[in-house]
């Protein structure tokens, strides 16, 4: 017998009947709630609110687990490639080498942005946020492929539109990059694979032969792949809310990089790096922020500890932990100082009582974001990584979307203003 649920209301017997996904998280559905009893349910921020049904991305936070499509991070991340694990998010399942071959040369037949794009470049202003460049860039391929608004294309141009934005973002997102320090702008190389082709047009100059440093992919490859989906997050509900009124691929992603902009969902990395960097400046002490950090009176918080979600450890906390040792040893930097505070408030939280207690270990953010730095990548372009290692997922997201022939999107509200108030012309008003 199927499990229900009854609300009593006013005597009345309401039944809900129960939802069980295949990981056995449960639900009660309350679609038909307000044509019943003409309540609505009351959840501010949606913390719990189970939005849609989704196949992609299982999360457990209680007990650190994430998995794409059911395969675990840690595997995914230990023998996949970035574009292996998008394909994955994107299509629902591994892709065979040859499928991996189609997908990778069509991404890389794609790369080049139109010439038209850097004219819309040059019309930012130097002091532009990189995001706010990505975020533009992205809604204005509608622009360039106007076809893309048509809610009803085939599969195949679908997926043209897929390969597109996954192509291009690359490229924005390196151009974003060299117009932030004023550099020449790189175009992308066929002849390489799609993070180090992301390096190469971030960091080499036509002055020079540039050799991309494989560690460093390596870790590129694990950082994107750590960061490609993670449920319903604020971005990624903003990337289906958007394309639930039928709103472009490109339309819907630019909202969502809108979202991962914001200082609480996407800027956790570069919090990290601007707080390591207050720690320096004030002399290197860590035991006087540790302390400060204990301190309820204070408002001083570490940056990169502890996750929303994860009640116990991030999962991708782990992976990345790694890469970044193998990146400062491989870039001889295993010695600044830098490094050396990050290291102290990394052993501080793992020892000390008050922060086990607290569960307050350190998460991806904290790592990312010295990896980030190691680069040479500026802080402001930190989100902007974050936003092309979350592009698979949040294409994902939309796709699954629109496949399952999703509503808009309407939420309720329980309204609190003035109750039916008669105008008052100006003269009689005080």
């Amino acid at each position: 017998m199927a499990e229900t649920a009854e609300l009593i209301l006013n005597g009345q017997s309401i039944t809900l009947p129960v939802i069980e996904g295949t990981e056995h998280e449960k639900a009660f559905d309350i679609g038909k709630l307000r044509d019943q009893t003409g309540y609505v349910t009351l959840d501010s921020g949606y913390k719990n609110t189970g939005a849609t049904k989704s196949a992609i991305t299982f999360l457990d936070g209680e007990e650190g687990i994430l998995r794409y499509r059911g395969y675990p991070i840690e595997q995914l991340a230990e023998n996949s490639s970035f574009l292996e694990v998008g394909y994955l998010l994107i299509y629902g399942h591994l892709p065979t080498q040859a499928e991996l071959t189609d997908f990778s040369s069509q991404i890389t037949k794609h790369t080049l942005i139109h010439e038209d794009m850097r004219k819309i470049f040059d019309g930012f202003p130097s002091s532009t946020h990189p995001m706010a460049i990505l975020s533009s860039l992205t809604c204005a391929l509608t622009g360039f492929y106007p076809e893309s608004i048509n809610p009803n294309q085939t599969a195949d141009e679908n997926n043209l539109q897929i390969v597109r934005l996954m192509a291009k973002l690359s490229t924005i997102a390196a151009w974003t990059y060299k117009n932030s320090v004023g550099h020449p702008l790189n175009y992308p190389r066929n002849d390489l694979d799609y993070c180090a082709n992301l390096l190469y047009m971030m960091f080499s100059f036509p002055t020079e032969k540039y050799e991309v440093n494989p560690v460093v992919v390596t870790a590129m490859n694990k950082l994107l792949i750590l960061h490609a989906d993670h449920e319903q997050n604020c971005s990624t509900s903003t990337v289906r809310l958007v394309g639930s009124a039928n709103a472009s691929l490109y339309g819907s992603v630019s909202a969502g990089i809108n979202a991962l902009w914001g200082p609480l969902h996407g800027g956790a990395n570069q919090e990290v790096i601007e707080m390591l960097e207050e720690i320096l400046k004030s002399g290197g002490d860590t035991s006087k922020f540790i302390a400060r950090a204990k301190d309820k009176n204070d408002q001083f918080r570490l940056m990169g500890f502890g996750h929303r979600v994860y009640k116990n450890f991030d999962p991708r906390a782990k992976i990345i932990k790694k890469a970044a040792d193998e990146v400062l040893h491989a870039l001889g930097l295993q010695d600044s100082p830098l490094l050396k505070i990050a290291q102290e408030l990394e052993q501080a939280a793992l020892t000390d009582e008050y922060f086990i207690e607290r569960k307050l270990y350190p998460n991806v953010d904290f790592y990312s974001g010295i990896i980030y730095k190691a680069l040479g990548i500026p802080t402001e372009m930190f989100t902007v990584m974050f936003a092309l290692g979350r592009l698979p997922g949040w294409i994902a997201q939309w796709k699954e979307m629109r496949e399952n022939k999703e509503p808009i999107g309407r939420p309720r509200q329980i309204y609190t203003g003035e109750l039916e108030r008669n105008y008052v012309p100006m003269a009689e008003r005080k």
